[in-house]
């Protein structure tokens, strides 16, 4: 894993396959059995030399925040920072407005504060002795969707204002591919992936990556000639797809549906899933296969109803052997 400065890459991945552990490994709050861990160049875990993690100029962000109760915001923010810069009350409000908080929140206590402030307090604290690297392990797990979203692009934009080398474990894949400029994917134990979000949405190392990175559709298919015939009909597959059995790939908002046509593949629509912005519409195929289409969420189709299914933009086709029926809709 290499990680760039300025940049901010998320650990991505199932619970147990490796992220935390990750993590501690870089902070030197665990040593590796093998391997090495640098920073700037510098080696600071391997090869016969380990450097303390409290000499490592790493700045870490605990899931639950980890704020001192008994201490006062300041207090905490102040805390790591020298002797002689802990009086400075414009450091502090200088560290409080660049995670968008107030100054006069200086003197409460971390029970007097929201969830969402005391992840920022906990920001200003890890960011106040300019760390080299700053490690946040899943700090936004604990908040409501609402206040996930706003804390996370405070966060953000105070790392990208500091000019900040950021680590961020997650498990939220929304989470990873908004914030980071790339993601490395774990899966038991190993990074499969690394790649900017972009990347990893649209060309995704294997299936398994890809159904954990988004609602994915997947279907047998026989490659010919660029074309993948399946289920859904003759659709385009990507540049180097080799020909032969395959198994396609394709993301629901790819998916469109009209009225019912002569020579059209047709679907019965068999739930719909209402968000507000957009909407998951599940239509039933012939032979038994089931499929997810992402759609607007106005002019929906009821429940019930035939519908002609297309579909935009190409596949990927990644070898394979045929799946058991009935198992074309993949989501997390």
């Amino acid at each position: 894993l290499v990680v760039p400065s300025r940049s901010l890459t998320a650990l991505l991945g199932p619970s147990g396959c490796g992220k935390t552990t990750l993590l501690r490994l870089i902070a030197g709050f665990e040593e590796p059995d093998a391997g090495t861990v640098s920073l700037g160049g510098a080696v600071v875990s391997g090869g016969g030399r380990t450097v303390p993690a409290r000499r490592r100029g790493i700045g870490f962000v605990p899931q639950e925040g980890g704020l001192f109760p008994h201490l006062t915001v300041a207090g905490n923010v102040s805390f790591g920072l020298p002797r002689r810069e802990r009086r400075d009350r414009g450091r502090v409000r200088e560290l409080l407005a660049l995670v968008g908080l107030d100054a006069a929140l200086a003197e409460r206590h971390p029970n007097q504060l929201s969830g969402g402030q005391q992840q920022r307090v906990a920001l200003a604290r890890a960011l106040a002795p300019r760390p080299s690297l700053v490690l946040l392990d899943e700090p936004f797990s604990s908040l409501d969707a609402a206040l996930r979203e706003e804390t996370r692009r405070e966060v953000a934009e105070a790392l990208r204002a500091t000019g900040a080398t950021a680590v961020l474990v997650t498990h939220d894949q929304a989470e990873a591919l908004s914030m980071a400029d790339q993601v490395a994917v774990m899966r038991g134990g190993c990074l499969v992936q690394l790649a900017d979000p972009q990347t990893l949405y649209h060309r995704p190392h294997d299936l398994d990556t890809a159904a954990f990175v988004g609602d994915s559709v997947v279907l047998d298919a026989d490659v010919r000639g660029g074309q993948a015939f399946c289920a859904l009909g003759a659709v385009p597959v990507a540049e180097g797809c080799l020909d032969g059995p395959a198994r396609v790939l394709l993301r629901p908002e790819q998916l469109r549906l009209r009225p019912p046509a002569a020579g059209a593949t047709l679907a019965v629509v068999h739930s719909v899933e209402f968000y507000g912005h957009d909407a998951r519409v599940v239509l039933d195929l012939a032979m038994g296969l089931r499929v997810a289409a992402r759609l607007d969420g106005a002019d929906l189709p009821a429940e019930g109803q035939q519908v002609a299914v297309s579909v935009a933009g190409a596949a990927l086709a990644f070898p394979g052997a045929v799946a058991p029926l009935g198992e074309a809709v993949r989501s997390q």
